[in-house]
């Protein structure tokens, strides 16, 4: 694909610093992108309007079986298609052309909606049938997940990946805050099965998106020196041509994982960060035991559960402020450090007020580090293994808090037993305040660990964009990708060299 001059609005320049104080607040610079721009108006529709399954699902399920198992058991079935699905999708997303793999997971997954929606209107109760559509809903969400974060290098130039990324995010947040909340309210309205064909419907301007998104066919790997990633990415991306199967294939991609040494670094500290420091699991019982909270939920659970994604929330919308950073490998070590500090200070809190604005605080650092966790993995990794690769990121952002969940729910319910009779003596030694900062102090020391036994992750900085850009964008729907800086995957050998080096 041929290189594009982007041109973006004189109110939206790529200077490293800001213009004026309104650049502190939402970094919208990628929005000048045609084909960007139409993806995320798109994923703000379906944002809202596409996630009111989340409340659906488990709402049915519960009415036909009356039963939490039945929810787990979907939740379960849920995540083991998604997990299969992001494999499955990196290895074809690095053989074949990405918009065509998102337009069909996107028409995958409206239909699965349509079904579920026509089940309910026939008065379905079937358990069996919507465990099978939930699988469904797994695997085409799966590999929606892992093909867009392989797309976006492509629409988007290096420089401008951490901006891209939060507004990414922004919408992502907003939309799992807003969406169960008008869910909850059109249910006793319109009933579970309107809910499906509005989400059904929403993904319909994601489909029109994709469908005017230039053709994404796999590009060559980028010739570089028989030396560390070169010789990996070349190897992972050719290895067996079309005759080697799947299997090898993404064996290929996980051992150029492996062989990445800032690749392995990031994805180990956001590993630590959600597994040790991500206590949502505790929250009721934390409502209830410490903050007097009703049994059975009430204001001081559901607040404890908003405050982490108002917090995200907040700072995508000052994004302005740390999206221009380069130092990409530190600001991911930081932010982690300082998620896990925030979950200490939630376990410590006296006051519900003060470990509410823990988590907010916890979510806005956390919006910093996956932010740059996101644009290193895309940056750092060539076009010829970007699928695979984004599959592991995709696994391990499903499977964190799946693992969190069970390890602080196991551990608060046995040191419950243990600490239960002194709850009414000294509250700080009950059981989720313990776990909590156990989990706390276990992310600072484990981050810290990492970042000291891998320097590349704290010397990594972004190559400085090639040009400062001031006009408006002129690019059609078949326009090739943005770039007056060129996509991270054809970054030259001497500038990826210096990238990693921490030399910029």
């Amino acid at each position: 694909m041929s290189a594009t001059t982007v041109r973006p609005p004189r109110s939206s320049t790529c200077s490293s610093r800001p213009a004026s104080a309104w650049a502190f607040t939402v970094d919208c610079r990628p929005l000048a992108i045609p084909a960007f721009r139409r993806m995320w108006a798109a994923s703000v529709i379906c944002a809202v309007g596409g996630s009111f399954s989340v409340v659906a699902v488990p709402t049915q399920l519960f009415t036909v079986t009356g039963s939490s198992a039945a929810v787990g058991a979907a939740a379960g079935v849920s995540f083991a298609a998604l997990v299969a699905a992001a494999v499955w999708s990196g290895v074809l997303a690095d053989r074949m052309d990405r918009r065509t793999m998102l337009l069909a997971a996107h028409l995958g997954l409206a239909l699965t909606y349509a079904a579920l929606w026509l089940q309910a209107v026939l008065g379905g109760r079937s358990v069996p049938v919507l465990l099978v559509a939930v699988a469904f809903q797994g695997l085409t969400y799966g590999t929606v997940l892992t093909t867009t974060g392989a797309t976006v290098p492509r629409l988007v130039p290096a420089g401008l990946l951490p901006a891209a990324n939060s507004l990414s995010s922004l919408v992502r947040y907003g939309g799992s805050v807003l969406g169960p909340m008008l869910a909850g309210v059109l249910v006793p309205v319109v009933g579970l099965g309107t809910l499906y064909l509005f989400d059904a419907v929403a993904l319909l301007a994601v489909v029109w998106a994709v469908a005017m998104l230039p053709p994404l066919p796999p590009l060559p790997p980028l010739p570089l020196p028989a030396t560390g990633t070169g010789t990996a990415e070349g190897a992972a991306g050719t290895e067996g041509g079309r005759g080697t199967s799947a299997a090898r294939r993404t064996l290929a991609g996980f051992r150029y994982l492996a062989a990445d040494r800032l690749l392995v670094a990031v994805l180990a500290v956001d590993l630590a960060a959600m597994v040790f420091g991500m206590p949502s699991a505790l929250f009721p019982e934390l409502a209830r035991h410490v903050f007097g909270g009703t049994a059975g939920g009430g204001a001081q659970t559901g607040l404890l559960y908003a405050a982490y994604p108002t917090g995200v929330f907040m700072a995508g919308l000052l994004s302005g402020t740390f999206t221009r950073a380069r130092r990409h490998g530190a600001l991911v070590a930081v932010a982690a450090v300082a998620w896990g500090i925030t979950v200490v200070l939630v376990g410590l809190a006296p006051e519900l007020w003060i470990a509410l604005a823990a988590l907010m605080l916890g979510g806005a650092v956390n919006f910093v580090l996956s932010t740059f966790r996101t644009t290193i993995v895309q940056a750092h990794t060539g076009d010829a293994v970007r699928g695979r690769v984004q599959g592991a990121l995709t696994v391990v952002l499903v499977g964190g808090p799946q693992i969190a969940n069970v390890l602080h729910g196991s551990a608060g319910a046995a040191l419950q037993d243990v600490t239960g009779p002194l709850h009414d003596a000294a509250s700080a030694l009950s059981g989720p305040r313990i776990v909590i900062c156990a989990g706390g102090l276990l992310t600072v020391v484990t981050v810290t660990a990492i970042a000291w036994a891998i320097p590349d992750l704290r010397r990594y900085i972004a190559p400085a964009p090639a040009l400062t850009l001031t006009r408006a964008p002129a690019l059609g729907p078949m326009a090739g990708p943005a770039s007056p800086v060129v996509p991270a995957d054809r970054v030259s050998p001497a500038s990826a060299s210096r990238a990693r080096a921490g030399r910029g």
